[in-house]
């Protein structure tokens, strides 16, 4: 990431690390409240945090119509989205 910011008293590769975890409910309610903070308070996050839930979701809809995706998929999204995000 070529900025790292902090908002919500947490920085972006620490969101972005948290994120699948984030969507799947998985944080405890004080993690999961400081990264949607964080996410509401940090555009590049939002917007990058928004692509990847598109993205799960899609996922999500042709699992349930194709059977099951190998779980390193999503880390492999995960790093591709971050590879092509441009920042500032």
């Amino acid at each position: 990431m070529a900025i790292e910011r902090e908002v919500a008293g947490v920085r972006c590769t620490e969101v972005l690390a948290e994120l699948s975890d984030y969507l799947d409910g998985e944080l405890d309610p004080g993690r999961r409240s400081q990264v949607a903070a964080h996410l509401r308070g940090c555009d590049v996050c939002a917007r990058f945090g928004g692509a990847f839930t598109g993205a799960i979701q899609q996922l999500r809809r042709e699992e349930g119509s194709q059977g099951t995706i190998e779980s390193t998929v999503f880390e492999r999204l995960r790093v591709h989205l971050a590879k092509g995000l441009s920042l500032h």
